[in-house]
């Protein structure tokens, strides 16, 4: 299995993980930012959003996936999508493109966050007819308090009704998130583990996380995450800082991609270090700021280690 469309050139076999390090893929382009800026290969639908109210919460938008190379084939291996704060799963699925095209043998499935909020940085104006805007988890003190027991069932009710509504029927192998959806894909992948190995089953399969520019720390999501480097899912993260012991809990495989550029990149370097287990890691760096990588010759090098991955782990692609 190998990915149909990527040089030979853009693989660094000598760089692949180690017991002791992750492996390290480093790029650097002079692409100007224009990961916000929609394109023309994606319509605009006049009625994006179907909203009504489960309590005080909006229901989730159907779920929009790409387009794979043979629409017919719903059988191909899935991928479910979690977009950053403050944006939606139409945005993410806009920001995602270049990756979207460079992984044709996987469906990409994109999830609306299940809480309202103001747009995130640099959404508006180019994103502004795209609302309403939407978050998985609390980062700011305006953000509605909500208990822990309420969020994670909102969260989850939304990735429920998501993958629930998707046509396709292949096996749910993966997950990827941006900034705040790749803390909660670690959080999911996390959660999965620890069922796991706690009482010996879970609900989900999911084989590896893609995480882009992805934050500590892990989000409880059940009894069975919690613990001092986890926090509630209702709880507001920023700030949170673990100060225990390096145990690397999360030891499914993670691809971590990590813009030089980045703001808060020290923040993406704590959630792979502290929380992931370098045997399990992998790590892309790209020369660029907080956004989705579209330059060919980024996204080549994270595509090239999502099929490396997803061989190592069995899945069929």
């Amino acid at each position: 299995m190998s990915p149909p469309s990527l040089e030979p050139h853009h693989r660094d076999l000598g760089q692949l993980t180690t017991a002791s390090s992750p492996s390290t893929l480093t790029t650097t382009t002079n692409e100007p930012d224009i990961s916000n800026e929609p394109t023309s290969i994606f319509h605009r639908r006049s009625n994006p959003h179907t909203l009504g109210l489960r309590g005080n919460t909006p229901t989730p938008t159907p779920t929009m996936t790409n387009t794979p190379p043979n629409p017919t084939d719903l059988s191909l291996p899935r991928i479910l999508c979690l977009h950053g704060g403050g944006v939606t799963a139409e945005i993410f699925q806009l920001q995602a493109r270049s990756l979207i095209k460079a992984l044709p043998t996987f469906r990409l499935v994109f999830a609306d966050g299940p809480f309202y909020c103001p747009p995130g940085p640099g959404i508006v104006p180019v994103y502004e007819d795209y609302g309403p805007f939407r978050r998985w988890l609390r980062w700011l003190p305006e953000h509605a308090d909500i208990d822990d027991e309420a969020a994670i069932e909102e969260v989850m009710y939304a990735i429920e009704t998501c993958k629930s509504g998707d046509p396709g029927t292949g096996p749910w192998v993966g997950l990827m998130g941006f900034s705040q959806g790749a803390k909660l894909a670690a959080s999911l992948l996390y959660d999965q583990q620890v069922r796991e190995e706690k009482i010996g089953v879970a609900e989900t399969a999911y084989r590896f996380a893609v995480l882009l520019a992805g934050r500590q720390p892990l989000m409880q999501l059940s009894e069975y995450s919690v613990g001092p480097a986890t926090l509630g899912a209702g709880e507001i993260s920023e700030g949170f800082k673990y100060e225990g012991p390096n145990e690397h809990v999360l030891r499914l495989p993670t691809i971590h991609v990590h813009g030089l550029n980045d703001a808060g990149l020290h923040l993406h370097r704590d959630l792979m270090r502290k929380y992931c287990h370098p045997d399990a890691v992998t790590l892309v760096e790209w020369d660029g700021t907080h956004r989705v990588p579209l330059k060919k010759t980024d996204v080549d090098k994270i595509c090239t280690e999502i099929y490396r991955v997803a061989k190592e782990q069995g899945v069929r692609c």
